[in-house]
C-alpha cells in the first residue's frame, strides 16, 4: 500500500535516491546491500515514506559514489512536515520579546 510522503524533504529526498540509482542503473537491492541497509528501508526512502537518518544518507551517498550533501540540497524549513516549526536566530528573539510583553 503506497502511502503519502512524510513530507516535501522525504519526498525529494526519495526522489534523488531514486534518480541515482536509476542513472547507476542498479537495482534496489544491490544499492540496499552496497549501503548496508535493509531493502525494505530503502524502499521507503525512495517512496518519500522514510525519514533517513544522517547516518544512511552517508551510506547512501558513499554507494552512490556522491556527496552526502547532494540528497538535502535546496531544501528548507518549507519543506519540513507542517508540525515542525523551525526559530530562526530572529524568530526565537521576536518570540522571547513576545512572551516578555505578555
Amino acid at each position: 500500500m503506497m502511502r503519502d510522503p512524510k513530507s516535501r524533504a522525504s519526498q525529494r529526498v526519495g526522489e534523488v535516491v531514486r534518480s541515482l540509482r536509476n542513472d547507476a542503473t542498479i537495482s534496489r537491492t544491490k544499492l540496499a546491500e552496497r549501503a548496508d541497509i535493509d531493502v525494505r528501508h530503502l524502499a521507503r526512502i525512495e517512496a518519500g515514506e522514510g525519514n533517513p537518518t544522517l547516518f544512511v544518507l552517508i551510506q547512501l551517498a558513499t554507494a552512490l559514489d556522491v556527496k552526502p550533501e547532494t540528497f538535502v540540497k535546496g531544501l528548507t524549513a518549507t519543506d519540513l512536515p507542517e508540525n515542525l516549526k523551525p526559530y530562526s536566530e530572529a524568530d526565537f528573539r521576536r518570540e522571547l520579546r513576545r512572551r516578555e510583553g505578555a
